[in-house]
């Protein structure tokens, strides 16, 4: 399934929903219908586990198209959100994970020109979430060199704590689209948090498809435009530290909670990595897609 959050006017809350075709369900509306209690914020329904999504798709396949009373909307008459508007805690983001980035980067941000021996791991807080089609800001106070990342995003589905990296895939929800921005002229003393977590640096979405559509991670392709010229394209099988990994490494440390997010890396062709180097400003627009999840797009604008 394909869950989004979504809003039905500028004044309306947000509100979870399920694509079906050019649709979006309401899912509490749809439960309320049948006398199952659903949630309409998608935080708590990650908190209900398999049995939430047993639920969904029973009532799916019982309604058959035949929706609730002011339940159902065209996708292109509501506005789409991030899926998770507002984590709990901090993303979870994976720095040189691909072999051609780790190249790249040596090249141009004066990291080790060796293949990292353990997951590279930063963070971006919540306010960097933005939600499809809202604009990244460019703070021309602070950074000159604002670069793009195309990145699959993993959405925990359960407590993991310490879990082993077979098991690990069993603990995913789901899957979306990140775009990981990052003023490369803000890294601090080697730290990125503040390069990587200014507020808009982290849009996400357009849905999240559940984890039993993709049973395989390692399979997906991604790629990145900036003002319709291809920068990034990749495959997710060129991770040097695949999914589950790293769902068990950090595991091992800090126990990973419903609704935690993974951004699990990016492959080469950022800005910094080109010759000349390319930063993106006020009036470009920024395209990412992962295939089977969906596509972003975001303008970029002065603030």
């Amino acid at each position: 399934m394909r869950l989004v959050t979504y809003r039905a006017s500028i004044e309306a809350e947000a509100r979870l929903g399920v694509l079906a075709g050019d649709l979006v369900v309401d899912i509490a509306k749809l439960g309320a219908r049948a006398g199952v209690p659903l949630p309409s914020r998608m935080l708590d329904f990650i908190d209900l586990g398999p049995v939430a999504l047993a639920e969904l798709k029973a009532l799916m396949e019982e309604a058959n198209g035949r929706w609730p009373v002011g339940g159902a909307l065209p996708l292109v008459n509501v506005t789409l959100l991030a899926p998770i508007p507002r984590p709990r805690k901090n993303i979870f983001g994976i720095g040189l994970n691909y072999v051609e980035h780790v190249e790249e980067s040596a090249r141009s941000l004066d990291t080790s020109k060796d293949l990292p021996k353990q997951p590279v791991i930063f963070s971006k807080p919540p306010t960097t979430v933005i939600g499809p089609g809202d604009p990244v800001v460019h703070n021309a106070a602070i950074t000159q060199q604002l670069d793009w990342e195309v990145e699959l995003g993993a959405v925990i589905g359960r407590t993991a704590r310490r879990v082993m990296t077979q098991d690990a895939l069993n603990y995913v929800f789901g899957y979306t689209v990140l775009i990981d921005m990052s003023a490369r002229d803000n890294r601090r003393a080697g730290q990125w948090i503040y390069s990587k977590g200014q507020d808009s640096y982290c849009p996400m979405g357009p849905c999240i498809v559940t984890a039993d559509e993709i049973p395989d991670p390692q399979t997906l392709d991604l790629w990145l435009t900036v003002n319709g010229v291809e920068k990034q394209r990749s495959n997710t099988r060129y991770m040097l530290f695949k999914v589950d990994y790293l769902i068990s490494d950090i595991s091992q440390g800090i126990t990973l909670e419903p609704g935690d997010i993974i951004a699990t890396g990016t492959p080469a062709g950022v800005g910094a990595g080109r010759d000349p180097q390319e930063w993106v400003w006020p009036g470009d627009t920024i395209v990412a897609e992962v295939t089977g999840i969906g596509t972003l797009r975001h303008p970029v604008v002065a603030g």
